[in-house]
């Protein structure tokens, strides 16, 4: 069982994404879980939050 986290800029309607940690990263809409996941390795994440972080960086 993975224990899934919320983004922490999540709207109190629960408009947001949840990721889990584990072997591999996943990543759900909370409001589409039914949907299912985006299941990436943690390279491949790694490689996303290096391209994005900085980005948000400047907007402030």
């Amino acid at each position: 069982m993975f224990t899934w986290r919320k983004s922490s800029y999540s709207a109190t309607e629960g408009e947001c994404v949840e990721i889990y940690l584990a072997e591999s990263v996943g990543v759900r809409d909370t409001k589409a879980r039914h949907l299912g996941q985006l299941t990436v390795s943690r390279a491949a994440w790694a490689a996303l939050c290096s391209v994005v972080q900085p980005a948000r960086e400047h907007r402030r």
